[in-house]
């Protein structure tokens, strides 16, 4: 979906235009921050928690398209404002959070959608691929999940996280995101316990195949595959996983913690997703099958 398509809607006029499922006001007077916010699933959280009232703050490494997306919430007298950060830059990451909390005094729920990966096979990473993935997903994930709990602690405020992850189970060709996402999981499923004294809630929201800016990183031929990848015979969009982050981590998750959230559409019951197309080896495999 192309932003400049002539005579097609953007993607932030359909943000602006999707029907809420919530109370229009679930989220009035709460400060959500959500990293990845200039695209995809982050951008849609971060419209959707708007629209729901809440003061938002987007994240993400490139400042053009964080500024688009605010611009065009602000626009619509949204409250919206970003920051261009690194996740993986802890020092940043504690530079912005202090000063959000200066200015607004708190933090009601922090979205970790930021990362990303590439598809090649897990045999032919070089160091550098693995290590910026790993980097990414898993230790900017981190920075981001303890030192706004550490404010949370220190002011006496409950928080809640989500952290956006992948179906842990059927997805092939980016072992690299695989390892780092399970790890965001444990350790998700690990501090929803030692965090649960503060008053912090922390849980994961794992999608299946979105149609986003993401897929792009993918050939087409791949892609025009991925609605076989669930019973529902479709692909999700962001708005979906959007609406699953806000009921796990705004009021409405007031008991959930430590949960994975999984929206594919059945995936995780039906099949396989290969980002890299399926080998031979396996396509043979299954061609035996059908045709036995």
């Amino acid at each position: 979906m192309n932003d400049s398509a002539a005579g097609a809607s953007s993607p932030q006029d359909e943000l602006a235009a999707r029907p809420l499922s919530f109370a229009a006001d679930l989220l009035r007077g709460k400060v959500v921050c959500v990293s990845g916010g200039g695209s995809g699933i982050g951008r849609a959280t971060a419209w959707l928690a708007a629209r729901l009232g809440a003061t938002v703050m987007v994240f993400g490494r490139s400042a053009e398209k964080l500024q688009g997306v605010v611009d065009a919430m602000r626009a619509r007298d949204l409250d919206a404002h970003c920051e261009a950060i690194d996740i993986r830059d802890r020092a940043r990451v504690d530079e912005v959070l202090t000063r959000i909390w200066s200015r607004l005094g708190r933090i009601d729920l922090l979205v970790n959608s930021a990362g990303g990966q590439f598809p090649q096979a897990a045999i032919d990473y070089s160091e550098k691929g693995w290590n910026a993935v790993i980097n990414t997903n898993l230790t900017g994930t981190w920075n981001m999940m303890q030192l706004a709990a550490i404010r949370w602690r220190d002011a006496g405020l409950p928080g809640s996280i989500v952290n956006v992850v992948v179906v842990p189970q059927g997805l092939h060709g980016v072992a690299h995101t695989c390892a780092a996402r399970a790890g965001v999981i444990a350790l998700s499923q690990s501090v929803s316990v030692e965090w649960a004294p503060y008053g912090i809630r922390v849980n994961c929201v794992a999608p299946g195949s979105i149609r986003s800016e993401g897929w792009a990183v993918y050939d087409e031929k791949t892609r025009e595959k991925y609605p076989l990848t669930n019973p529902m015979m479709k692909a999700g969009v962001p708005w979906d996983i959007a609406e699953a982050i806000v009921f796990a981590g705004g009021p409405t998750g007031s008991f959930i913690n430590g949960e994975v959230l999984t929206v594919d559409g059945g995936g995780q019951h039906w099949g396989e997703i290969w980002t890299t197309g399926k080998p031979e080896y396996y396509a043979r495999a299954s061609r035996a099958w059908d045709q036995g």
